[in-house]
């Protein structure tokens, strides 16, 4: 295809970079050349951030990027430069953190302007081309921007050190404090007053699924007994299903949505997301017993290994909200078109069980939802349209689809590597154990540079940029969680050394925590770290969990006492507003539960070392880890990554247990019902 204008992104592999590479803006890569030419030619860079499938993102394009006009602005007077935020977390953070100073709110895409030595001095999110509805237009932004450059430089270089050093001083804020349990019982307290009850999840609208809140609930109430914490996870995870934030004919959900009833969402779909849910629908499917959960899971993986796993086993990354320019298109239906591929009294039926009528629910089409069908959770394994579904599904493959973000990204990829384990775990299937290690082989050998260095993104052959505080703190928890599910001594022994490198690279010696990015990587005007736990835990919050475990898992009382400094680290900053911490706060109720470590010693082809880690699986034991130490002293391999197991041995030639609870040990058992017996006290609650 001939194009009339064609830019320097078009030597990039980013899938967002690349949908700029024809602009007529004279885009630039994040890079020195651009940085070089702004001073050369003493202009301020205009700087643009978003990902490929975000919709504000291609609407900015449309009105803006793709106009004539306003590339004529931006070429004359600015130095343009494009950043994927999934690509470069790093910049983005920063640059957001600006924005919500500016602004008091963010979002993307994200519009920075800012000096050619990277200092910003204006922040916003979407603008028009032109000023409507008393909203600023991005052309008089930019002229107003011009004519101070030229004529009042003093003012708008005052205003990016005095955001400089606020961001410093934020950096730099003595966040560290004792944190103790009623931190937890004030996250609690706030999320239940938070809570929708008629709909379940948090606020009115948007709606974002944040699982990790769910997940802090689930063992608030494995902690406590309450009912209530149970219970808002209960019904949030069923009112998500029931919604259009799932999609009911080909699986997976959207980021968010946008109503408080969970109906109508943002359609985009995110691998991070999509990881998350599958887990936190995983371990209600283990607290309550209640097979529905792990269907929800199930169907989870399904899209997740139809549409967003590369051949070579990695992960892809997002799939967008529009098609053919319209947000939506590909999922919405009307009867007519149902009736066209099902037939009349078919149709009926189907469009009855979804939801799908003339009036519609979003722009005259219907999202496909259960929400008006209270039951519909329960029979979620035995769905009556199940049929008529699978034939729906085949004829919107015939639709033009979304735009696939094809990238693949350690960091989510970790996420997901963790979530297929589990799955293999408590759903008792083979085929997700072997698609989490086919994403490692992936990883291991795509994504580490021949000096042992961890990469953060892979496309079309090319791995780049040296991986970040994220990518290695979920990759170790996916790391633990293979070992957890295959008791592979390999997977622990490669978490600790991953661990060690994250160590290495991102921790502070002098105020504790890690980190955003290394200290081998590009220095940027300020190095943050990172504590908010938003759509994905914050990697402070995963690496404090995995220390947690790991130390447990190993005897290691070193790695053990890094959770406890990073509790210490952030605990201030924690305690001042728990629920934005919820994450870190699971590592906080771990070390206030009566932990447990178990370790089995046996042959795991023999049937009651099989039976004992089948009550270990289907049960929820958030806060115990789980050695498995092979008989044949040459296979167990795990001694020398956890010493303490040397002289755990089989008793009368039978599957042993041997348990530890809060730093004491039982007599070692080999009776089935006695070890059933305490996992059935924990099941119940009891601590």
């Amino acid at each position: 295809m001939e194009y009339k204008y064609t830019n320097k992104l078009v030597r990039e592999k980013s899938p967002y970079l690349l949908q700029h590479a024809h602009n007529p803006v004279d885009w630039y890569p994040w890079s020195d050349e651009a940085f070089t030419k702004a001073s050369r030619e003493d202009k301020p860079i205009f700087l643009s951030i978003g990902y490929s499938t975000c919709h504000w993102c291609h609407v900015i394009e449309r009105e803006s990027f793709e106009d004539e006009e306003m590339a004529e602005v931006l070429n004359d007077n600015f130095v343009a430069i494009k950043v994927d935020r999934e690509e470069r977390p790093d910049i983005d953070h920063i640059y957001m953190s600006v924005c919500q100073a500016f602004t008091g709110s963010g979002g993307w895409p994200l519009t920075i302007i800012m000096t050619p030595d990277k200092k910003p001095f204006f922040a916003g999110t979407y603008f028009p081309k032109r000023s409507r509805m008393g909203h600023p237009g991005l052309i008089e932004i930019l002229e107003k921007t011009i004519e101070s450059w030229n004529k009042q430089r003093d003012r708008l270089l005052a205003a990016s050190e005095s955001i400089l050093d606020y961001l410093n001083s934020d950096s730099e804020d003595d966040s560290a404090g004792e944190l103790t349990i009623e931190a937890a019982e004030k996250a609690f307290k706030d999320l239940k007053s938070d809570f929708d009850s008629e709909y379940g999840g948090f606020g009115r609208a948007p709606k974002f699924p944040s699982p990790h809140n769910l997940q802090f609930l689930l063992r608030y109430w494995k902690l406590t007994n309450n009912p209530d914490a149970l219970n808002m996870v209960e019904k949030t995870l069923r009112s998500m299903y029931r919604g259009g934030i799932f999609d009911h004919m080909g699986y997976g959900f959207s980021r968010y949505s946008t109503d408080r009833k969970w109906l109508i969402p943002h359609f985009e779909k995110m691998l991070y997301d999509n990881a998350q849910l599958a887990i936190i629908y995983m371990e209600a499917c283990q607290a309550t017993g209640k097979p529905q959960y792990g269907e929800v899971a199930r169907q989870i993986f399904e899209y997740v290994l139809r549409d967003m796993t590369s051949s070579e086993g990695g992960f892809y990354s997002a799939e967008d909200a529009d098609s053919e320019g319209v947000e939506g298109k590909f999922y919405i239906w009307n009867p007519m078109e149902v009736t066209d591929i099902l037939g009349e009294d078919a149709a009926a039926e189907f469009n009855s069980y979804y939801g799908i009528n003339e009036g519609g629910n979003f722009e005259g089409n219907s999202i496909p939802n259960l929400l008006h069908n209270k039951e519909a959770f329960d029979n979620i394994g035995s769905n009556p349209a199940e049929g008529y579904r699978i034939k729906v599904f085949e004829a919107r493959k015939k639709r033009v689809h979304p735009h696939k973000d094809d990238k693949i990204l350690t960091s989510w990829n970790g996420l997901m590597i963790a979530a297929l384990a589990i799955g293999a775990k408590v759903l008792g299937d083979k085929k997700y154990i072997d698609a989490a290690e086919k994403a490692l082989t992936f990883i291991r050998s795509r994504l580490i540079r021949n000096d042992g260095r961890l990469l953060a993104r892979f496309r079309e052959g090319e791995a780049a940029y040296p991986a970040y505080l994220d990518d290695y703190a979920f990759l170790i928890w996916g790391l633990i969680e293979l070992y957890e599910t295959t008791f592979k001594a390999e997977y622990l022994k490669l978490a600790l050394n991953f661990s060690s490198d994250m160590i290495r690279y991102f921790y502070d010696k002098d105020s504790g925590g890690f980190y955003l990015y290394g200290s081998d990587s590009e220095q940027l005007i300020v190095r943050p770290k990172d504590v908010y736990d938003g759509a994905t835990p914050s990697g402070n919050s995963a690496a404090a969990m995995n220390f947690l475990r790991l130390g447990r898992l190993t005897g290691n009382s070193d790695l053990e006492e890094k959770a406890y400094m990073q509790l210490k680290a952030f605990g201030t900053l924690i305690n001042n507003h728990p629920t934005g911490y919820t994450y870190m706060l699971m590592t906080l109720l771990s070390i206030n539960s009566k932990s447990q470590e178990i370790v089995i010693v046996g042959d795991r082809e023999e049937q009651n070392a099989r039976r004992m880690l089948e009550l270990i699986n289907k049960s929820f034991q958030p806060f115990t880890v789980v050695v498995f130490k092979d008989a044949d002293t040459l296979k167990a391999g795990i001694t020398d990554i956890a010493p303490y197991t040397k002289e755990q041995k089989m008793i009368d030639d039978k599957a042993t247990v041997y348990i530890c609870e809060n730093y004491a040990c039982r007599a070692p058992l080999t009776n089935l019902q006695e070890f059933k017996d305490i996992i059935s006290d924990r099941v119940s609650g009891g601590q």
